[in-house]
């Protein structure tokens, strides 16, 4: 499994594409494209990978994270998957936008594959398990290559920190026990890449986050 990164908006939030090798099947994770740049960005990067886009991730629906979902649906022919319990951030889009003071740049799409944890997505070869880990957000969900030891973790954890957990769905608690539980068990040299910020790994987290 193979991963590329984009920088995406205002809030510098990481968009992923991983994607099998050998028979070039992707998905694209977390898109919070919002401006033409950053979508051609994307584009170009497909075209010239010859990547077949099988999947639309989010790890969750906050704002940042979901700008470009109408961009990636309409262009690859994808639909939304994510976990339903944060299906209430797209019906309040334009409320969360507008209190951090940014321009809604179009309508959000409905989650239309409900995900769970412990489904399984298959790109050729490779698998990427879905991992539930609500406490940043209600439907908080991570993204693990076993093979590869890469995990895509939204904003759950970060480089020596966690996602923040003072929205209205946020539980500090709960954030804490799904890390501790589900991810802290993976192995060490997991690398983990965040919503925002650079890659860590397992082993760094366990030894230098001061949350954990």
């Amino acid at each position: 499994m193979k991963v590329q990164s984009f920088i995406c908006n205002m809030l510098h939030e990481n968009c992923f594409v991983v994607y099998d090798e050998t028979s070039r099947e992707a998905a694209i994770i977390d898109p919070g494209f919002y401006w033409a740049n950053e979508q051609q960005q994307l584009t170009e990067f497909i075209r010239t990978q010859e990547l077949q886009v099988k999947y639309l991730l989010c790890t969750h629906l906050h704002f940042d994270h979901i700008f470009g979902v109408p961009f990636v649906e309409d262009t690859f022919g994808v639909k939304l998957s994510a976990d339903l319990s944060d299906a209430p951030w797209i019906d309040n889009f334009d409320n969360s936008v507008s209190r951090f003071g940014i321009r809604a740049n179009g309508a959000p799409r409905p989650v239309s594959h409900p995900l769970h944890d412990g489904d399984i997505l298959s790109l050729g070869s490779s698998q990427l398990e879905c991992i539930s880990t609500p406490g940043h957000s209600a439907g908080g969900m991570c993204f693990y290559a076993a093979d590869s030891k890469i995990l895509i973790a939204g904003d759950t954890l970060f480089q020596g920190s966690i996602g923040r957990t003072d929205f209205s769905d946020g539980n500090y608690a709960q954030l804490i026990q799904s890390i501790q539980r589900r991810l802290l068990t993976l192995p060490i040299d997991t690398i983990v890449y965040p919503g925002h910020g650079a890659p860590t790994t397992i082993a760094d987290e366990m030894k230098y986050n001061p949350y954990l």
